[in-house]
């Protein structure tokens, strides 16, 4: 009897030794191999990511991935975004390395005056029911990459594909690729005709778009109460199921929305979405045996997009154009704008674009009436290749062109009359401009100008204030961006597997970067 328990027991020990032998040799299967070489570039965007909340989530403990990964690289707390300060745009001008002026996305909301239609890419609930879920959805889905987008620029994605080099898009709303792709809305959309059963879009080699367009067929994070996959987790199963098949292309971006909702709600300083989005990067970095061996298989960037200014609790911190303006016809938000619309407004948060309709409204009006409020940063127009900004601290109003007098930071040429202070902007000794809580404001500046066809204003907010019309989203209490000042403007970015950088630390100068690392 004691001998057959000892063979059980044995046959037992022996199964149970081969099974975890087995699940071993399974898991180093699934490892990506170090082989594929560090040639290869893997950004990742975490929405709202900004230094100051980084920095403490990382001194308290609660981001151990993102403070690895900039003790093993370079750091810089000081990249500047496009503006405005937008996902579409940034994202946008990320991907072609150019400014809103050449590749022609003004923002998350403006007006076509070709179509006589405000354009929308989707935010608040209310904003997409008054403007028409079938038009923001077509607008997002299909307008966006196949049409708004000039054709005159190329997107990092398309120059690599020149080069026979293959690229991956995970959840980036901004995609454009050279490889036809196919979106399958849910059921949910298409039952109602808010979207056809196929939407036809140019995407990349290896391609993720939520539940519209998947890679990994088993991943869990694309029902509806999940956004349809547009949340982390399941752009980190994409990413981690490319890794385990050994499919990682050339260049990867992977976009993770859910910090940017808790900053909105909570404001700039909470760290919630951090310490989620570093749970996340823990799951990638556990894919290999030791998170070392991570940074030796391919080059890595953690950027930010977009940083947040406070928005304060009171009523007066939403400033209300249509009441500033309330002498002039302005419709309710729809999609098509009514032929008798003096002045329609395209709000992007804590920056608008103010669109004069009517020929016979002087935009010199428009502007006195927005400078005197002072709860508004500046208010900038156009007079032919002069931009002109004025605000309600400065007497004098600011002009500033392309030119040859003065050159700034970028070794950008300007020539500038008047008061220099509306944009706090400073001549140094060697008359070399210098630029203070609105960085690098005229490239940016001139660029959302040029960036669409039309006769209209740009509004900008102070800190502790957004711009609100009703329907549009506003966060009292807690954050929001779009501005061109410095709280919305600058993001932190990490950088693992090269000792280069930038020429200059701004998100437009990324893209020919990116390329420079890819051939290194």
């Amino acid at each position: 009897m004691e001998l057959l328990l000892f063979i059980l027991f044995a046959l037992l020990l022996a199964s149970i030794c081969w099974y975890i032998t087995r699940k071993r040799k399974k898991e180093q299967a699934d490892l990506p191999s170090l082989a594929q070489g560090s040639d290869r570039l893997i950004t990742i965007v975490i929405d709202s990511l900004m230094d100051q909340p980084l920095q403490k989530a990382i001194k308290d403990g609660n981001a151990p991935a993102l403070k690895f990964l900039m003790e093993k690289g370079q750091y810089f707390p000081n990249v500047v975004s496009a503006y405005p300060t937008m996902s579409m745009t940034i994202d946008t001008t990320l991907l072609t390395g150019t400014y809103p002026d050449q590749h022609r996305i003004p923002g998350l909301v403006w007006y076509d005056t070709k179509s006589n239609r405000l354009i929308s890419y989707g935010s608040a609930r209310k904003e997409i029911m008054m403007l028409g879920v079938k038009n923001v959805l077509n607008n997002a889905l299909d307008e966006l990459n196949n049409k708004h987008i000039s054709s005159e620029v190329a997107t990092i994605h398309e120059e690599l594909d020149r080069e026979n080099y293959k690229s991956a898009s995970i959840n980036a709303l901004v995609y454009r690729g050279s490889e036809s792709r196919q979106l399958i809305p849910p059921k949910l959309l298409t039952t109602f005709n808010f979207t056809p059963p196929v939407i036809h879009t140019k995407g990349t080699s290896l391609f993720s778009f939520g539940a519209l367009s998947q890679l990994n067929p088993h991943n869990r994070f694309s029902h509806f109460w999940q956004s349809f996959g547009f949340n982390d987790k399941f752009s980190v199963d994409e990413l981690i199921y490319l890794m385990k098949q050994h499919s990682l292309p050339k260049f990867t971006i992977a976009y993770l929305p859910n910090n940017d909702k808790s900053v909105h709600k909570k404001g700039p300083g909470n760290i919630n979405g951090i310490k989620k989005a570093d749970h996340e990067l823990q799951r990638i970095l556990d894919t290999f045996e030791l998170w070392e061996e991570a940074l030796r298989s391919s080059k890595w960037v953690i950027m930010g997009d977009s940083g947040h200014a406070p928005i304060g609790n009171q009523p007066e911190n939403l400033i209300d154009l249509p009441s500033l303006l309330q002498e002039y016809r302005i419709p309710k938000l729809a999609s098509h704008v009514k032929k008798d619309a003096q002045i329609v407004l395209g709000l992007n948060e804590r920056m608008a674009y103010v669109y004069v309709l009517d020929p016979s409204i002087q935009s010199a009006s428009v502007v006195d009436k927005l400078k005197k409020d002072e709860r508004i940063g500046f208010v900038a127009w156009r007079e032919g290749e002069e931009i002109k900004a004025a605000s309600s601290e400065q007497p004098k109003t600011l002009s500033f062109r392309k030119g040859q007098k003065y050159k700034d930071t970028y070794e950008q040429m300007w020539d500038m009359e008047g008061e220099p202070g509306v944009l706090d902007v400073t001549i140094n000794d060697k008359q070399q401009l210098e630029y203070g809580k609105y960085p690098d404001p005229f490239s940016r500046l001139m660029a959302a100008f040029y960036s669409h066809d039309g006769d209209f204003l740009i509004v900008d907010a102070k800190p502790g204030y957004e711009f609100a019309v009703e329907g549009s989203p506003t966060h009292k209490g807690g954050a929001s961006h779009g501005s061109l000042h410095e709280a919305d403007s600058l993001i932190p970015m990490i950088v693992t597997g090269t000792d280069t950088r930038p020429v200059y630390m701004r998100i437009v100068d990324l893209k020919k970067w990116f390329i420079q690392l890819l051939s290194s």
